[in-house]
C-alpha cells in the first residue's frame, strides 16, 4: 500500500477527525513505530505501527453513520477536563466510535451528525461547502421590523464579516418570538452574538436541519442510525 499521511489514516481508522488528530499529535499523543509522530508524517498503512496512548490503532472498522438530537448541558466533546456531561454518554449503545461532524455548543440543542467516516466528516466541515445548517431560536418579546433586517444584512462577529444569514419569524406566541435562522457557515457561538447586537434574550436554541438531513421525530438524547438515503444525501451534502 502507498504511503499516506498519518492524520488521514487516524480519520480513516475512525478514531477522530484530521483536525482533532492533528492536535493531538501536536500534544505529543501519537506515536509512529515508537517515535513521536509529527504533522504531515508519511506512514505505510501495512507495515507501520501507529499508537494512541499506549494502544494500537487498526483500520477497517465498519463505516457507520448517526443522526443525535444533543440535549442542552452537553458539550460536543469525547471528553471533558472540566467533568461536565459530553455526548459519548448518549451514544453508550453504539458500538462503532464515532465523533461529531462540527458542533453544538452546551446550552444549545439539536441535530448531531456523527461518523467514523473520516473522508465525509472532513468534506462536512470543510468552509468550501457551506452547509446550509436550519434553526428555530426562540426569544423573549416581539420583533422589531428593524431588527429583522439588522440580522439580515451585513453583521461584523469578532472582527470578522459573516456571511449573510436568512432570518425569518416563525411565529409569535405569549411574549416570545420564534425565528428561523439559515446559516451557510457556522462561526463559534454565531447566533448568539448576532442577537446579542440588536438585543434579544434567547431562551432557546436549537438546530433542526444540516442540509437536507432533518431532527425528525427525534427527541433529546435519542439517536439513530442513518437510512441509505439519509447516507447518499450526506454524501452528496460533502
Amino acid at each position: 500500500m502507498e504511503e499516506i499521511r498519518i492524520q488521514k489514516y487516524i480519520s480513516d481508522c475512525g478514531l477522530m477527525s484530521r483536525r482533532a488528530a492533528e492536535k493531538e499529535i501536536e500534544m505529543g499523543n501519537f506515536k509512529v513505530n515508537g517515535q513521536r509522530a509529527t504533522i504531515g508524517q508519511k506512514i505505510d498503512p501495512d507495515n507501520d505501527e501507529v499508537e494512541y496512548k499506549g494502544k494500537l490503532v487498526k483500520g477497517g472498522s465498519k463505516k457507520v453513520y448517526v443522526m443525535l438530537y444533543k440535549p442542552r448541558g452537553y458539550v460536543t466533546t469525547m471528553s471533558d477536563d472540566e467533568g461536565r456531561k459530553c455526548i459519548p454518554e448518549l451514544l453508550k449503545d453504539v458500538p462503532e466510535r464515532v465523533y461529531p461532524c462540527g458542533r453544538l455548543d452546551m446550552d444549545s440543542e439539536g441535530l448531531l451528525i456523527l461518523t467514523n467516516d473520516g473522508e465525509v466528516a472532513n468534506k462536512l466541515m470543510h468552509p468550501k461547502h457551506h452547509v446550509e445548517k436550519i434553526y428555530h431560536v426562540k426569544v423573549k418579546g416581539e420583533i422589531e421590523p428593524e431588527v429583522l433586517v439588522t440580522l439580515n444584512g451585513p453583521m461584523v462577529i469578532d472582527d470578522y464579516k459573516i456571511k449573510p444569514v436568512k432570518v425569518s419569524i416563525i411565529e409569535r406566541k405569549e411574549g416570545n418570538t420564534i425565528l428561523r435562522f439559515i446559516l451557510s457557515e457556522g462561526r463559534n457561538r454565531q447566533i448568539r452574538k448576532m442577537c446579542e447586537q440588536v438585543d434579544l434574550k434567547i431562551t432557546r436554541l436549537k438546530r433542526v436541519a444540516v442540509g437536507d438531513l432533518t431532527i425528525g421525530m427525534l427527541k433529546p438524547g435519542q439517536w439513530k442510525y442513518m437510512n441509505y438515503n439519509e447516507i447518499s444525501i450526506l454524501k452528496n451534502m460533502s
